[in-house]
């Protein structure tokens, strides 16, 4: 009843009131982040305007294209600059925000094969950033264990996430060696140690998930002021892994048997934070 009917009355006495649109307050009321960005993405979509509707759906290409029709359409001046920049910069962390969503599920849906020579690279990789001093003596080895596969070949692990899990524990290895370094070390205390790949490819399912269901929205808007890349992704999955390190040394569980109980109870404690409207959560803060 409220979005049928009240809203839009409510909104045609505020329009009467301020002589101002939905879109003109939102875009000069706030500033530029997650709270703006969110207001005007649910103002767009609850419209009766088919032109407002379908700009939440525009491509990065049509972005201009897109400011000027819903500038007709609200009989708003194409003077207004103010106006026109800070719609383009919302619509584009919309639009980039779903084809950051396309771009990683396409690379989930890459399976990892162990005769692409791409892919082998990058697992020989992952062990020479982690284990710089221990040389891996063959393809297939128990030395996988080592770093927290479950068995002598990877690629078994690789199947939910596909080569997203791979990327993920390479760009952490990368571009935070140190730290990986460090939380693997610690992975393989004689009491709270967990399998450091196999934590770190859930990780990624749990990055996944966040993005998909929209629960990372507040995060990249805030995070960028144009259109998220697969850059920003990999931060994420980046603090994910050192925070749940974190955590799982503070609750002290009493053994790897309870990982999911632990698991769910930090991915509470991620949704939690990515509700706050000014949220960033980086490893680099």
């Amino acid at each position: 009843l409220y979005s049928k009917y009240f809203r839009y009355w409510l909104k045609w006495i505020v329009r009467l009131l301020t002589g101002k649109c939905e879109l003109q307050r939102l875009l000069g009321g706030a500033e530029a982040g997650a709270r703006r960005t969110l207001s005007v993405e649910h103002s767009l979509e609850s419209s009766k305007n088919k032109v407002l509707r379908n700009a939440v759906h525009v491509e990065e290409a049509e972005v201009e294209k897109c400011v000027r029709d819903v500038m007709k359409e609200k009989n708003i001046e194409q003077e207004d600059t103010g106006f026109k920049t800070n719609l383009h910069i919302s619509l584009l962390q919309i639009s980039g925000y779903k084809k950051l969503y396309l771009n990683v599920e396409n690379l989930r849906k890459v399976p990892y094969d162990s005769e692409n020579e791409e892919h082998e690279e990058q697992l020989i990789e992952l062990w020479n950033l982690l284990m710089p001093h221990k040389n891996l003596r063959a393809r297939i080895s128990k030395q996988w264990c080592d770093i927290g596969f479950q068995g002598d070949d990877p690629k078994t692990d690789f199947r939910g996430m596909g080569l997203l899990g791979l990327v993920n524990l390479v760009y952490f290895s990368k571009h935070y060696t140190k730290e990986a370094r460090q939380i693997l070390s610690r992975s393989n205390h004689p009491k709270l140690g967990y399998s450091y790949a196999i934590v770190g490819i859930n990780l990624t399912e749990m990055a996944y998930s966040l993005l998909k269901n929209g629960a990372l929205k507040a995060h990249l808007y805030n995070m960028v002021s144009g259109l998220p890349q697969m850059e920003h992704f990999h931060q994420f999955y980046c603090y994910l892994v050192y925070e749940f390190d974190k955590f799982w040394f503070e609750e002290e569980p009493e053994s790897i048997m309870h990982f999911n109980q632990y698991r769910e109870k930090f991915h509470e404690k991620i949704k939690g934070l990515l509700l706050d409207y000014n949220v960033v959560l980086t490893l680099r803060d």
